[in-house]
């Protein structure tokens, strides 16, 4: 009973600190938890029409940020994740775990969370 009380306590402060939250901050804490958790994401990057890189099995992306000014985001996002050479959508020997960057300025992009 004790044990039970205080799992409801420590939920209703929680409910109660998440409500006094701005909304970007209750983004933030969304995106960590999910950061945290993890998704399988997909990056394609085209040329026009044409699919032309795929990454695979990507955690997260984030935005650059800069360090001496105030913390203001840049213009490129960042990631890890498997180079699908072949772009069949499947991790196949040979292909490994790459770092990337693409900018929000000149990259075609669609960035989803893969549903297989």
């Amino acid at each position: 009973m004790k044990n039970t009380i205080l799992k409801l306590s420590m939920f209703l402060l929680l409910t109660v600190g998440m409500g006094a939250c701005t909304q970007e901050t209750q983004n933030r804490i969304g995106r960590s938890i999910q950061n945290w958790t993890g998704t399988n994401g997909v990056l394609e990057v085209y040329a026009g029409e044409k699919l032309v890189k795929r990454f695979i099995k990507i955690d997260k992306l984030s935005t650059a940020s800069g360090t001496k000014d105030g913390n203001m985001s840049r213009p490129y996002r960042f990631g890890y994740g498997y180079l699908d050479a072949n772009l069949n959508g499947v991790v196949d020997a040979g292909e490994k775990k790459v770092y990337f960057e693409f900018s929000d300025y000149s990259t075609n992009y669609i960035f989803f969370e893969n549903p297989n």
